[in-house]
């Protein structure tokens, strides 16, 4: 018992003071207040055209407000909207140009052709998008149709890109953490991803580590080329951070926290979040039944051993404390940043247990050909 509350302890220690220090949540959207002025009071011509591209099945229900928050930007410079209709059944196409209003000469809505096979469908939508663009940008922003923005993003995402001379700029927006379910699950979801990706590391170009949000991805157009466009990734399920690797192979990347963009989607029920995650999980271990097995082992002795060894009583147990309390310390700044009381840090080990099953759960997926399921689609089939 010793030896496995040593172990467990090593692990924390490890994540406190040895992984970028990724739980302090640092690294957020605010660009220095000079860089802001000089992308706000610049002449439009001498600033970067944008076009934002948005990838929307059945959004009817969100895509007004973001595409509201787009056209309500400060940016200076020359910003243009195309919004992909993947052939949607719920009216997103009117419900966007409702949406545009006196504007719409700023949004094309423009439809997406039918999803060829090797594609994912997100990834499919978003390269229609660009394929109708007439005259290419400087910049895309990728962003998705249940994101609202606020007024000053893009100015400051271009303040960033530009003044630390990066490739690709993204942003992790505030998800939505209104529900019994939301509370208990989302600060987790960003926590665990933070300790999968460093963003300190990510945003270092001497570390190989990199990542980025598919809700909100600034990226310069000849970066995109570099890479070979979204075709290069056409099969990748976790999109995102395929974009940040071979962006940050051959240039500078950031990735950031932001409390002021946020996700419009709702996760009402443990089963909504339950999904999102079991669509990608096993994915990210690379379809290795070896991976899965450490995977559990792993958060099993992160997680679940202190508990365990708080009970057992002797050394064991004092052990156990320390692991419990540094994982409680650990937890603390992402439960302040989406403004939780510090009561919910003890169910981080339930919270761990729910997104271990999924993961089991998204490789029984994989297993039975249902693979990457999503909005009525099966993004990816068993090969084996």
């Amino acid at each position: 018992m010793i030896a496995l509350a040593l172990l467990t302890l090593a692990i924390w220690l490890y994540l406190l003071f040895g992984r970028g220090f990724f739980w302090l949540a640092r690294g957020t959207d605010e660009a220095r207040s000079e860089r802001r002025a000089v992308v706000r009071s610049e002449n439009k011509e001498s600033l970067p055209s944008v076009v934002a591209v948005i990838p929307a099945r059945n959004e009817a229900a969100v895509v007004g407000r973001a595409i509201a928050s787009l056209l309500a930007q400060d940016y200076a410079g020359d910003f243009r909207i195309v919004l992909v209709d993947d052939h949607s059944s719920d009216g997103t196409a009117d419900a966007a140009r409702m949406a545009a209003g006196a504007q719409s000469d700023r949004i094309a809505i423009v439809a997406a052709r039918p999803l060829p096979a090797g594609w994912t469908g997100k990834l499919w939508a978003l390269s229609e998008g660009v394929r109708q663009i007439a005259v290419p940008p400087a910049l895309y922003l990728f962003t998705d149709a249940d994101i609202a923005h606020h007024p000053s993003n893009l100015s400051e995402l271009v303040a960033r890109l530009e003044g630390e001379r990066r490739d690709l700029v993204s942003l992790m927006v505030k998800l939505r953490c209104e529900s019994l379910a939301e509370r208990f699950l989302i600060p987790p979801f960003v926590f665990f991803f933070a300790m999968l990706y460093p963003f300190a590391w990510s945003n270092d170009s001497r570390r190989a580590t990199a990542a980025a949000a598919g809700g909100c991805i600034l990226l310069r157009r000849s970066a995109y080329e570099r890479i070979g466009g979204w075709e290069s990734l056409k099969g990748e399920l976790i999109d995102d951070c395929a974009l940040a690797r071979k962006v940050k192979r051959g240039g500078a990347i950031w990735l950031g926290l932001t409390q002021r963009t946020i996700s419009l989607r709702a996760y009402p029920r443990i089963a909504d979040i339950w999904n999102m995650v079991a669509r990608t999980a096993y994915t990210q271990l690379g379809y290795s039944p070896l991976l899965l097995g450490g995977t559990v082992l792993g958060m099993t002795a992160t997680y679940f051993l202190p508990l365990v060894l708080l009970l057992s009583g002797g050394g064991a147990a004092v052990i156990g404390a320390l692991s419990w309390a540094a994982m409680v310390v650990a937890y603390a700044p992402m439960l302040r940043f989406y403004g939780l009381s510090l009561a919910w840090a003890p169910l981080l080990p339930a919270a761990a247990s729910v997104y271990l099953a999924a993961t089991v759960a998204s490789a029984w997926r994989h297993w039975r050909g249902r693979g990457g399921e999503w909005k009525g689609r099966v993004q990816w089939q068993n090969r084996c």
